[in-house]
């Protein structure tokens, strides 16, 4: 294998002297990035409708002056303003679970026309595209672990499609304005990250099982909890996007920690983080739900040098951390009004 070749920086690609666009701002992922950026010295624009966003997730950067917050849907046109944008890191697309098929439509035109719209902007601006894909363009997969050449088995009708289907468009769009336009395009396909900022009932397993757990709930595992998955923590995908957006590889990534764990595992090392005596509460697999996930990364070590360093036990005392703070924010009283002049 050859060894890993470290990635140009951010500030060494020929536009960092322009603003950094991401859509997708406030989301869990999105807004990581752009405090990543902002810390490097980076000029940030952040989009978001937040119909899945939180703006909590940005408090931290209102008011910084590098950065400029805009309120508006991907889908709608976008202002003429944002072509002073160099890079574009599009991941305006809701992930969760029962968010996402909730609202089919609007997942399927985030993608869709949501992705036309950016990388519309980006060819008229010369700005590079970064695509956040997902490991779900991988369906259910009949090969194991996942490489990037493989194309995976989706079912196109079925609950998960809005969204599954939706990013195979939006690569499948990348790669035709690289082919027909000339525009410079990377595609990173993240793999089930966690971190702080995951919010409670958003339907993705570490934050249904920390929120149960610190309930003194059951922890819902579905199916008989062997199906796997693999965990990366949110800092080190953050990392891995910025890589991808400033070297020289055009052909998508696999962005992921190689570790698997089945559902039983996770649910023992959340009971051991939070101190929780949770029993398991056993439900039927839904529809599609992939039985077996892993990422082959070694596309990811190779092209950009990179690879997690977060392990799980370290990621989730963290996450769990992030929950224990907004339980305790939740419950806080209001302030007490002043009492009346004597």
């Amino acid at each position: 294998m050859n060894p890993p070749q470290a990635a140009p920086t951010l500030q060494q690609d020929a536009r960092a002297d322009r603003p950094v666009l991401v859509t997708g701002a406030a989301g869990f992922v999105g807004s990581h990035l752009c405090d990543r950026l902002v810390e490097r010295g980076a000029v940030v624009i952040g989009l978001d409708n937040l119909s899945s966003g939180h703006i909590e997730h940005i408090s931290g950067l209102r008011g910084h002056a590098r950065f400029h917050f805009e309120r508006h849907d991907v889908t709608e046109p976008l202002p003429q303003a944002l072509r002073e944008a160099g890079a574009v890191y599009n991941l305006a697309c809701p992930a969760s679970p029962p968010y996402y098929q909730r609202h089919p439509i609007d997942t399927l035109l985030a993608s869709t026309l949501g992705s036309w719209r950016v990388l519309e902007l980006a060819a008229a601006s010369g700005a590079r595209v970064l695509q956040a894909s997902t490991s779900e363009v991988y369906g259910d997969p009949e090969q194991h672990p996942q490489h990037e050449d493989y194309w995976g088995h989706v079912n196109p009708i079925g609950p998960r499609s809005c969204y599954d289907e939706g990013k195979r468009a939006a690569e499948a769009m990348c790669y035709a304005y690289a082919r027909e336009r000339g525009l410079t395009v990377r595609v990173a396909r993240l793999f089930n990250c966690y971190g702080p900022r995951l919010r409670s009932g958003d339907g993705r397993v570490v934050s249904n099982f920390i929120d149960q757990a610190l309930a003194g709930r059951p922890l819902t595992v579905y199916g008989d909890g062997r199906q796997t998955r693999s965990f990366c923590y949110v800092s080190d995908t953050v990392r891995a996007l910025q890589a991808l957006m400033s070297c020289a590889w055009d052909g998508p990534v696999n962005i992921g920690n190689p570790r698997e764990h089945t559902m039983l595992e996770l649910a023992d090392a959340v009971r051991a983080a939070t101190g929780s005596a949770s029993v398991l509460q056993f439900r039927p697999l839904p529809q599609d739900d992939p039985v077996r996930r892993r990422p082959d990364i070694e596309r990811a070590r190779r092209v950009l040098g990179w690879q997690p360093e977060v392990a799980l036990a370290q990621g989730l005392q963290l996450t769990v951390a992030h929950f224990r703070g907004s339980r305790a924010r939740d419950a806080a009283p209001a302030d007490a009004a002043p009492a009346p002049p004597a």
